[in-house]
């Protein structure tokens, strides 16, 4: 039977409806789902148990909102240009939504700027960036924590005595207020303890941390005290002590937890931690994303809070689930 008009134009058609249905499923990743909104979340690195607690609660949100979660970062948190790349790659990608963990409060403002210029909007998280275009700003408030630091490691001098800093690293916006927040406190509370030393960097990875520490303890070798402002610079001075014999017997503020940390908490080799809660800077990053894509209304800035942990509550359940979350479940 011959074909009718109408059939024959459906013949013709054929070919260019299945090249425009091929194209756009090639516009979007291999495996991800039509329709489904994609949320980019890019920490500063991915080696530290900090950053694994924050994807962990990415994923969690992105389960429970139905979103999918595209996570990536550099594996050093000094590599700016590594993390500059994967931000111009998810822009280039057309995500729906970037949560950022600035490493450098600078030179990131320019791809962030990018994205929002291609109305792709962004949420920082943990680390402010000079640039007030995010969408919001979920982190703890590192100048308190810094407060909270000085004066747990002022009443464990007692006010009297000497105390050095081993800071983390130039251009990291949450560190830099931690710091200062410690130092002002202990010049305002504790006029008393001399700081011998705050000008020294550990650097982004534990080994670095642990080189600078060493030649902190050579050059000071009488210091009563000591306060680090993150998890690789506490990790990377408390094996100094531990390999020069002192730890313990130098009082010893920290930042962030992993499990060494903690059990070093423990055995009384720290004497306190600064804990954040990272899970919900992820969870709550990606909350406010979404919330943001759906018209909703999200606030500026949003406070996950800090408290510290000593060795006679580590392991009360409130601070467990802080400093030992399980996140297996999101991690699978």
């Amino acid at each position: 039977m011959a074909s009718s008009p109408v059939r024959r134009a459906l013949a013709l058609l054929a070919p260019v409806v299945g090249a425009a249905l091929l194209a756009v499923g090639c516009s979007r990743e291999d495996g991800a789902d039509a329709g489904v909104r994609r949320i980019a979340v890019i920490p500063k690195g991915t080696t530290h148990e900090f950053w694994k607690s924050i994807h962990a609660g990415a994923n969690k949100a992105g389960a429970e909102l139905g979103v999918e979660i595209l996570w990536k970062g550099p594996v050093r948190e000094d590599d700016r240009d590594d993390q500059i790349k994967v931000v111009e790659d998810f822009i280039s990608r057309g995500v729906d939504g970037i949560v950022c963990a600035p490493l450098d409060d600078r030179a990131l403002v320019r791809p962030l700027k990018d994205a929002a210029g291609e109305g792709i909007p962004v949420v920082v998280v943990d680390s402010s960036v000079d640039w007030d275009g995010s969408i919001s700003f979920v982190a703890t408030d590192n100048h308190r924590g810094g407060v909270l630091a000085a004066r747990r490691l002022g009443a464990l001098l007692a006010g009297e005595g000497t105390a050095l800093v081993m800071r983390y690293q130039e251009g990291s916006a949450s560190t830099m207020k931690r710091e200062a927040g410690f130092l002002e406190t202990m010049a305002a509370e504790f006029p008393g303890i001399e700081i011998v030393s705050s000008g020294r960097y550990g650097g982004a990875t534990v080994e670095s941390a642990y080189k600078t520490a060493e030649n902190l303890l050579v050059s000071f070798a009488e210091v009563d005290g000591i306060f680090c402002p993150n998890e690789s610079t506490t990790f990377g001075m408390l094996r100094a002590l531990q390999d020069a014999k002192r730890a313990g017997a130098v009082k010893f503020v920290g930042f962030d937890a992993g499990e060494k940390l903690v059990e070093a908490l423990r055995r009384g080799e720290l004497h306190g931690l600064v804990l954040q809660n990272p899970m919900a800077m992820g969870e709550l990053g990606v909350r406010a994303i979404v919330d943001h894509l759906a018209g909703e209304p999200v606030e500026t800035r949003i406070d996950t809070g800090a408290v510290v942990v000593t060795p006679d509550d580590v392991d009360d359940p409130a601070m467990v689930r802080l400093h030992s979350p399980d996140l297996s479940k999101w991690l699978e």
